[in-house]
């Protein structure tokens, strides 16, 4: 802040196309340009900043008069996924969070594998807090879904049943939304995000709109990322519903709720044992044992595949940034204007 002592710390609230919503108390919003001075003389727009560099919704900016970003504040923690497309790249999500809600309905939307991989991708960026909304669902059960969701809890992931609309029943969230803090709503559509952030918010502010009748899947009804106060004290990011979510490459899979199977993994008479008919292999020995679900094994092998092909791609792209930043440096040049070594 010393190099900008006009600069004001303000909040980024919600980000769109063109441009920022930033505040600096609870129900304060002021629009911002587009690109900031810091992307600006960067040269983001030749593509030389990385889009996850940009401020996100959680992000503190320093901002001065009034509407005008000079600075991005570091980052305590962060989620995002891998953007789709062939070439690699990475969206934010959110920034400075505490708690990652992961939301899904006790319905057809209900999906032990997906909670899974969401679990692996949102790690870093706070506790995570498994949400089963539509408690009050005709057919819901709670119980079963729990048991199907034991070996995440058995982790030290909470579990939560709750009927979205009944504020008696969203209070078993208090505990992860204290005053300061800064929770995410992440999940498909029509999980109940929205439904949640207005019981949440003791009045009706997100649109929300019902799933389909033929096979309970969600309507987009959330457009944008924003960030909102809480009566209690805390802010909520609500987020759209995200139909693809594939890992960055950065992430570890036993922090990433594997930790169980990466220890099985370990116990493997050869190191680089792919769990199929290798001898020895403790995955294997668990799973004919009961211990261990094949569905959940066969969910890791997918996921550390994806991660590794990620983390690949990822690799090449920072040799190829770091390539083209040495070809554009200038070529250093005796006094008599020869060109010298680099």
């Amino acid at each position: 802040m010393a190099a900008h002592p006009a600069a004001q710390p303000r909040r980024v609230v919600e980000q769109h196309r063109s441009g920022y919503l930033v505040a600096g108390a609870p129900g304060e919003a002021v629009a911002v340009e587009s690109l900031p001075d810091w992307l600006r003389r960067s040269g983001y727009r030749k593509g030389t900043i990385a889009p996850e560099d940009r401020a996100a919704v959680g992000d503190w900016v320093l901002v001065e008069d009034g509407k005008r970003i000079v600075a991005m504040l570091p980052r305590r923690s962060a989620i995002k996924r891998a953007a789709a497309g062939e070439h690699y790249k990475q969206q934010l999500i959110a920034a400075n969070i505490d708690t990652v809600l992961v939301v899904c309905g006790l319905d057809s939307d209900f999906n032990p594998r997906r909670i899974e991989r969401y679990l692996l991708l949102v790690q870093g960026g706070g506790t995570p807090v498994v949400v089963l909304t539509k408690a009050d669902h005709a057919g819901a059960d709670a119980g079963a879904a729990r048991t199907a969701l034991g070996e995440v809890a058995a982790l030290g992931v909470a579990v939560l049943a709750v009927n979205a609309r009944d504020p008696a029943s969203v209070a078993a969230l208090h505990p992860w939304l204290g005053t300061g803090t800064t929770a995410v709503l992440v999940g498909s559509s029509g999980a109940g995000k929205s439904t949640l952030t207005n019981t949440l918010l003791g009045i009706e502010r997100m649109r929300t709109a019902a799933v389909r009748d033929t096979d309970d899947r969600g309507r987009h009804t959330t457009t944008h990322r924003a960030l909102i106060p809480l009566p209690a004290g805390a802010c909520l990011i609500d987020t759209p519903g995200m139909r693809e979510l594939k890992p960055t490459g950065e992430e570890d899979l036993a922090e990433g709720g594997f930790a169980d199977i990466e220890a099985l993994a370990a116990d493997c008479r050869f190191r680089d044992c792919r769990h199929e008919q290798e001898p020895g292999c403790a995955v294997r020995a668990a799973i004919e044992a009961g211990t261990t679900s094949p569905q959940r094994v066969a969910n890791y092998l997918k996921l550390r595949e994806e991660r590794d092909a990620a983390t690949a791609r990822r690799a090449d792209r920072l040799a190829t940034r770091d390539s083209a930043t040495r070809s554009s440096r200038p070529v250093p040049r005796h006094p008599d204007g020869r060109p010298g070594r680099r």
